[in-house]
Formats: structure tokens, sequence, C-alpha cells
């Protein structure tokens, strides 16, 4: 049945008179996004206010026309905020529901608003306008969360704990060196946001559809207006461009990976096994049958996201990576991976800033856990290095026969008699005693970068003007 002329009116409100009937109930709903991007309205009218100034500048608007239009905007503004706003699923996108509204306000002379752009080139800069907030409410809680690690490591400089490989007892550190770790991993990715924010910081409003336009626009206006270095050089590269939006998704997937490692290691801390930690109610949960259990389920779901994380990231790399230049309507999908990330990394963000304060440091249980397995066998053979002058391939194999020795015997490497030692290697005296306790061992660890107390309370101090906390 054909459409109404009323209905017909109302299909052909965007393509004018070349399509003479209405989309299918189907096609409407796979083809709108409005349902989503409905998000980027402050960005759409702030990149139209933008457009109507410069079209006012350059005289291709009169001044009359640009007031009314950039007012009638900034109507429509308070009644999305105020919750009056209709969306309205047959208009497609956020851009023309704001257009709509703006002609119900003000009438025809809306329509000029469009003049010299295109959805095209409208979309990526609203696009890049919200990936770039997301950027810097990425490094923000990156910075908050980095301040709660370096809070706690000013805590615990010298709380002593082991240090693991292969997830095995290899030398005594300090907890606060280990969360100093961290803070440098989260500090590389506070950098890698703003290269990423940096690279994409400019415009592409007024590369209109993909080729440019004829009207005599100065795109430098619109791109300082809205904060921009400059405009994008290339007309074609311009809406066909997300690097930005990958760019993002990557530097949160790498985040995500921190986070998960570090959601690991929590929850291996709060096991009954370990007790280095111990979570409150606040960031843990019960057993529906089991009364005694406490679960870390706020560091197991962070450690989970990570994969829908990954998901976005690799889903918008395969989206892009048939498509030829310029614009395509597979480029729609481009924008809830990015909503979903940001929803998640910052809520990921926050879980772990809370646990990072919440977590109660069992610091006996670290020191006594930082003993075993033998963890100053290294400070044994440095000091057969250093004091008999013995090469150092040599010293592990010495030390690794004391080593067995102790093992044979149950016991620590402090607990062996110094005759015992002599038999393996003659040269050792009551002099090394003094580097085979946990406490020895750290404190003598004082090269840069090392886990020694010392350099822990230096390293805090350096973080802290390092990444302006």
């Amino acid at each position: 049945m054909r459409n109404t002329k009323k209905d017909k009116a109302k299909s052909n409100q965007m393509w004018g008179g070349h399509f003479e009937s209405g989309p299918s109930e189907i096609m409407q709903r796979i083809n709108q996004s409005i349902s989503f991007d409905q998000k980027l309205y402050d960005q759409d009218i702030e990149g139209s206010i933008a457009h109507a100034t410069m079209l006012t500048k350059k005289k291709i608007l009169t001044p009359a026309e640009g007031e009314k239009i950039i007012d009638g905007l900034k109507q429509v503004k308070k009644e999305i905020i105020s919750g009056k706003f209709k969306f309205k699923a047959e208009l497609e996108d956020i851009h023309m529901n704001v257009e709509a509204r703006l002609s119900d306000l003000i009438g025809d002379v809306a329509g000029k608003l469009h003049t010299a752009r295109s959805r095209n080139d409208q979309v990526a800069t609203d696009f890049r306008l919200y990936v770039r907030d997301c950027f810097d409410n990425l490094d923000l809680a990156l910075k908050e969360l980095q301040a709660a690690l370096i809070k706690r490591a000013s805590e615990h400089y010298d709380t002593i704990m082991p240090g693991f490989t292969h997830l095995q007892t290899a030398q005594p550190v300090t907890l606060g060196h280990h969360l100093l770790a961290y803070v440098e991993m989260f500090g590389r990715d506070r950098s890698r946001a703003t290269d990423a924010r940096a690279r994409m910081n400019e415009c592409p409003l007024g590369a209109a559809a993909l080729a440019g336009t004829s009207f005599p626009t100065d795109r430098k206006i619109t791109a300082n207006l809205l904060g921009f270095d400059c405009p994008t050089s290339n007309s074609i590269d311009s809406v066909s461009d997300r690097d930005f939006a990958i760019e993002f998704l990557s530097t949160a997937s790498i985040v995500a990976m921190h986070l998960s490692r570090f959601a690991e290691e929590i929850v291996i801390w709060a096991t009954a096994d370990f007790s280095f930690i111990k979570l409150s109610d606040a960031f843990t949960s019960g057993s529906s049958i089991m009364p005694q259990k406490r679960n870390p389920d706020a560091a197991e779901l962070v450690r989970a996201k990570s994969g829908r994380i990954y998901g976005s990231l690799f889903g918008l790399l395969t989206v892009m990576k048939g498509l030829p230049l310029t614009y395509s309507k597979d480029m729609q999908e481009d924008k809830e991976p990015v909503f979903d990330v940001v929803d998640n990394i910052s809520l990921c963000i926050a879980a772990m800033k809370g646990m990072v304060l919440d977590m109660k440091v069992n610091k006996d249980k670290m020191k006594e856990a930082a003993g075993r397995g033998y963890s100053t066998a290294t400070d044994l053979a440095d000091w057969l290095v250093q004091n008999l002058g013995i090469p150092f391939r040599q010293c592990h194999h010495i030390t690794g026969r004391i080593v067995r020795l102790a093992e044979e015997r149950g016991c620590t490497l402090s607990e062996i008699p110094l005759e015992d030692m002599k038999k393996v290697e003659p040269g050792i005296t009551n002099d090394v005693y003094n580097v085979l306790s946990v406490e020895n061992s750290v404190a003598s660890r004082t090269s840069f970068g090392g886990t020694a107390p010392a350099n822990v309370k230096k390293a805090v101090k350096e973080a802290q003007k390092k990444w302006g906390i």
C-alpha cells in the first residue's frame, strides 16, 4: 500500500523528491541510530552552533539568520536536558532529530544550517568531540587511581612481601615497591591517552560529504571554536577516519589488561592460603550456601570485563577493515562499542581505586611468606661474588648446592650451620648471615628502581611529582 500524502511528505523529509515512499519497518529498525547516538546531542548542537557562527562570519548566512539558528539550537539543547525532547526513530539519528525540532521552532531558516556540510562530516566531528572528552576523563580517572596507589605505597614503603616469578617465590620485595609498579603501568596508559588525544585533535567539519564544498567557508574558524588545533587536511580522510575511536578502544584495552593483572593479584592475595589482604563488605560478596565465604567479586568482575573491552576493540577493527573510502553505513557501528567501553572502563577503574583504598594488609603473613622458598638465595650468591671474588656463574652453583642442603634438612638458609656451608665453599664466613634475612635482603636493593625501603620513600615523592599528584 502506498503512503498517504502526509506519510509521504514525512518520509521524504531527508531525501527530497528522489524517494517516493518510506522505508519498511525492518529498514527503519536497522537503519536508525537515535536509540544510541542521542548520547551525542551536546556535541552535535555545539558543532552546529560553531558551523552557524562560521557561516555568519563568512556572510553565507545573514546575522539575523545566524542568530535565529543559534538561539533555536540552544532552545533544543534545553529541551533535551530537561527531558521534554521527544526523539523519533523515523528521523534516524541525532542530527536529523535536532534539525527537525529546530525547524519546528524557527521555520524554514533552519534548513540553511546544513549549508556547506554533510551528515558525514557532522558525525565525524560529533564523535571526535565525544572521544576527546573520553580521553580527558580516562586520564583523570587513572590519575585518581595512581593517587590511591601512591597513598598506600607510602604507608607500606617497608612492608616486606614475596616477589614472584612464575608465581613462585623469587626474592623479597616491599609492598610499596610492588604498588608503585602499577603506578608506572597506569602512567603509561595516561601517556597513551595524551598522545592519542593530541593526534585526533583536528576538526573534520566542513569536509562535507567527501569532496569539500564550493561555498567560501573558513574551516579554521569552526576548528578554533570547537577547541581543535586545526582542520583536517584531506576531505576524503576526514569523513572516513575512525582511527581516533580505535585508538581509544586500544588504550582502554591496555588499561583493562593492567587492571585485570592487578585484579588477579587481589584475588590471590585475598585467598585463605595467602591471606595477604582482606577486603571489606564494600567490595566482596557471600555465598548462598557457604556462610564462611567472602568472595572478591569486584576484583573478579574487573578481571572479566577486560574480555568485553577487548571485544569492542576487535569488533570495530573488523567493521573498518574492508571499507573502501569514504563513508559507508557500516561506520554507524562505531559508536556503541565506544559507549559501552566508556561505561565499563570507568566502572573498573573506580572499583580498583576503591579496593586499593579498602584493602587491609596483613603484614605478618606477607613477611612470613617472603622468607619461604629460599628467597634470599640470590643474596647469598651476591655475597660470594662481593666478598670472595668468585665469578657469579660459579657462585650460582655454590648457592644451589646450599639450597639443596636446606631442602634436605627442611630448614631455611639462615638455619644452616656455618661449618656445613664451609663444606660447600671454605671461604664463607659468619658475615654471610647478615644477608640471609628478608629485612637485610630488601634493604640491600638500593640500585636505582630497586625495592629498598629508602628507595621506595624517594620513589613515592618522585611519582607524585611525575604524575602531578
